[in-house]
Parts: structure tokens; sequence; C-alpha cells
């Protein structure tokens, strides 16, 4: 039978629809529409796509849920997806679950503790399948997920959290890369722009930013703490200018920081990297498109979203809970005083 010898059916086509017309079995459609478990003939898979289009067929996507047990959807809860680098990461774990056959549910917490606790309270009573959560919290309450039986993994997680899954970078580490390489242009002056967090916990970048001065024998420079973002770098970097002690260099705790404190530097008549030098953290797109453009340590965002996708509805999901840390790369560009 051909298909253009079946007539397109009345009312709401159904999978058994597809079949007949595409002149298959409904569990060959089923394996097309599902993408597996068995493989299907090139020609075959051709004609059961034609019948598809033709027919108009949708899959039920609720009635394919309450039968799997599955919503196949993952919820993602970040600070700021209008961030770039936020963005990008939203955008890795987006293509992860789909490559896994999962949607993404996503949700900003505006840095604000109390939406992301509402977020999170959303998530679990639609009944994701798992949600991933960058928090605003260092040890954040995930209880609500828990009580529900949802899985979670914390993403861009610092430091490992007992019982879950979590994936980071060594964020001591990285700050550490980039003051040394501040302080190998001869700076002894160092200072800080350090963004704030929820629950005022001790940042790794501070302590690295520390560490690297104490093991160069140098004093602390100046530090002013301000948001994440670019206005609050701006402030930031005005407060670092201001200071009595004014520093030769600065790292910025994130790249959106070290675009605010650019402008405060600009504003100041001052030059970068010759009045200043500059470093950042976190590598987003952004960072290469300054002027000058920044040094940033790299943190990678791909491998982590793929490995916090995989423990939670991928290959590894049955596996124990572990905390994956990653290493960054210091990626060397005009701000910091290299050419």
């Amino acid at each position: 039978m051909t298909i253009s010898a079946v007539h397109t059916p009345r009312g709401p086509v159904t999978r058994k629809d597809v079949a007949r017309y595409a002149g298959v079995s409904t569990a060959v459609v089923s394996y097309v529409v599902n993408g597996g478990p068995k493989k299907v003939a090139p020609a075959t898979e051709a004609k059961v796509q034609e019948a598809i289009r033709i027919l108009g067929y949708r899959p039920n996507a609720i009635a394919r849920a309450l039968k799997m047990g599955s919503n196949q959807t993952v919820g993602l809860v970040i600070p700021d997806s209008s961030n770039p680098f936020w963005a990008l990461l939203g955008h890795a774990v987006e293509l992860a679950a789909a490559k896994r056959g999962y949607a993404l549910l996503l949700t900003n917490s505006d840095n604000k503790l109390d939406t992301e606790r509402r977020h999170i309270r959303n998530l679990a009573a639609r009944q994701v399948d798992g949600v991933v959560l960058a928090s605003v919290l260092f040890e954040p309450d995930l209880m609500e997920l828990v009580g529900a039986g949802i899985p979670s993994v914390l993403l861009n997680h610092a430091s490992a959290a007992p019982g879950f899954n979590s994936v980071g970078v060594d964020l001591e580490a990285g700050a550490r890369l980039a003051v040394e390489h501040l302080i190998s242009h001869g700076h002894t002056n160092i200072g800080l722009a350090m963004g704030t967090t929820a629950d005022d916990e001790a940042d790794g970048r501070e302590r690295g930013w520390l560490r690297a001065l104490h093991a160069a024998g140098l004093p602390e420079g100046p530090l002013a703490r301000n948001r994440f973002d670019r206005p609050g770098g701006y402030a930031a970097g005005q407060r670092l200018l201001a200071s009595e002690n004014r520093p030769t260099a600065i790292f910025a705790s994130s790249d959106m920081q070290a675009i605010g404190v650019l402008r405060a530097i600009r504003e100041a008549g001052l030059s970068v990297p010759e009045d200043i030098a500059l470093a950042s953290f976190d590598g987003s797109v952004e960072a290469e498109y300054t002027w000058p453009a920044l040094t940033t340590v790299e943190q990678p965002v791909w491998e982590m979203a793929e490995a916090a996708v995989s423990a939670l509805v991928g290959e590894n999901r049955n596996e124990p809970p572990q905390h994956r840390l990653f290493p960054t790369q210091l990626r060397i560009r005009q701000s910091c005083g290299c050419h």
C-alpha cells in the first residue's frame, strides 16, 4: 500500500493513523518519534516522517509522560540569564538535556534567595525529572526537592555538598592564576573587586587573591565588594580608584564586574593597562570583545553542563553522588599588559 492510497483521517491524528498511512507497525512509528530504542531503516524512517508531515501528527507529551512516569523535563535555576556567562551556561545545559531527549524549563533567581526558593517549589510542583541549580548560596536548601523525590545537581558549585551531585571549578586556584600573572608583570599593589553572595560566605576567588599575594610576600591590596554585574563592578572600581592606596592592578571576580571597572577607569582619565592592569574571572564571550580585551580565567562551561545533566538524567544518574571539579584556564589578552 502506498502513502497516496490512504485517505487523511478526520479528527485528532493518532499513532495508528500514521502507521496505517505509512504502511508500518505502530512500534516502528514509536521508534521514529522517540529516536529508538530500536533503529529504523532510513527508507522506512523517511516514509514515517512523510506520513507525520502530511497528517500533521503531534505526539501527546502528557500521555507519554504518564506512561513512562517521566515528564522528560529538566528544571534549571540560574542567577541571571542576562549575564553572558549564565546565558552560555544555560544554553549548554539546554543542549546537553536535549541530547538525552529532555526539554528544559529555565528560571532566573535574579540573585535573590526568596526567588530561588520559589522557583524550586514551582519546579517541584511541576514534577520535573530533575533540577540543575546554580544557587545564590554556598550551601542551598534542597529539602523541597528531596521531599518531592526529585533529584538535583548543584552547578557552578565550588565545594562538595554531601549527599548531592555538584559540579564546579576550583575558584581559588583560578584566582591565583590571574593574580600571579599580574604579579609577573611587576605589580605589587593589586586590588580586588569582589562580588557579593546572599550568605556573605568567603568566596574562593577572594582566598585565591590573598594567597597569591601572601605567597609573593606582598601586602593585601584594597578590596571593594559589590554585585557580580556591570553596575557592581563600576561601583567597586570607583571605590578602588578613590582609595588612598590606589592599586596599579585590579582582579575582578567576574567578567561583568571587570567591564564595570573598565568604565570607572576610563572615567577617571586613566588607561588600561598602562595606568592600571586588569584581569577577571569567568571566560565569557564578552571578555574577548571589550577594549582592551580582558585577560580572564575561563571556566569550561560545556564540560560542566555535560557533567551536570549526565549526573541528573544521563548515563551517570545511578552513580553515588560526587563532586566534579574542573580546572580553569587563563586566557591572556591585552588588559593585563600582554601584547
